[in-house]
């Protein structure tokens, strides 16, 4: 019933069909209302952290990555794994026999890097070293006492910047039966102190025994030297 104007109207109500057409909203409006509603943190209190999606972006590449390789080497995963492990074993026994890399080995530095000392200075310090377990320290001192005592006797001229290698070369003419000696302790001191490689007590056992052995051996005289002396 509807009033308008002082007179009385019945108006017949329709009953709703589900005929009608919907009530429609533009697309920007809707889709704006939509991201307001899921922005709300209540929808997000379960979501995975930022960490735990790196890790899972992290996992699902080396996953690829591993199934790409298995389909491409010979025996699937299996075959995949079996070499993975052979390089890991490789790497373990280059490890071991080389030592952990800190510089690369060089031959070109000088022998004596302090002020001159003599040849006792140097095997006193060797001692000390030694009587410490300073074994790396132990060999290189004793180096240097070896090369100092073959300077004191004449047999090597005093040469600053002369390195382990022009030593061992120089005196092994001097002294030919200890050319292989001399050599190898050479390279031992160039392992320890430029290779980064650590000596041990049988290494700084072998270099005082050359040079004790080097302190009781007299030089090759050359011939015309020889002559003379006869």
């Amino acid at each position: 019933m509807i009033v308008s104007g002082g007179v009385t109207h019945t108006a017949a109500l329709r009953p709703f069909t589900g005929e009608e057409p919907p009530v429609t909203i533009p697309r920007d409006p809707a889709r704006e209302a939509a991201e307001r509603e899921l922005s709300d943190p209540r929808y997000h209190q379960n979501d995975p952290s930022l960490f735990e999606r790196i890790l899972d972006r992290l996992w699902e590449w080396i996953s690829d990555l591993f199934s790409a390789a298995s389909g491409a080497t010979p025996g699937g995963a299996l075959g995949l794994l079996v070499i993975l492990v052979f390089v890991l074993l490789l790497v373990a026994a280059l490890w071991w026999r080389l030592g952990t890399p800190h510089r690369s080995p060089t031959t070109s530095a000088q022998l004596f890097d302090g002020g001159p000392r003599s040849a006792a200075e140097h095997r006193a310090a060797a001692e000390a070293h030694a009587a410490a377990q300073h074994w790396t320290q132990a060999v290189q001192e004793r180096m240097r006492a070896v090369v100092r005592s073959l300077e004191e006797r004449a047999l090597l001229d005093v040469r600053p910047g002369r390195t382990a290698d022009e030593a061992a070369a120089e005196a092994g003419r001097a002294l030919p039966a200890h050319t292989d000696r001399l050599r190898a302790a050479a390279r031992t001191f160039d392992d320890v102190t430029y290779g980064g490689r650590t000596a041990d007590e049988s290494a700084y056992r072998r270099l005082t025994e050359l040079d004790r052995d080097l302190e009781q051996t007299r030089p090759a005289l050359s011939g015309a030297a020889q002559g003379a002396v006869e």
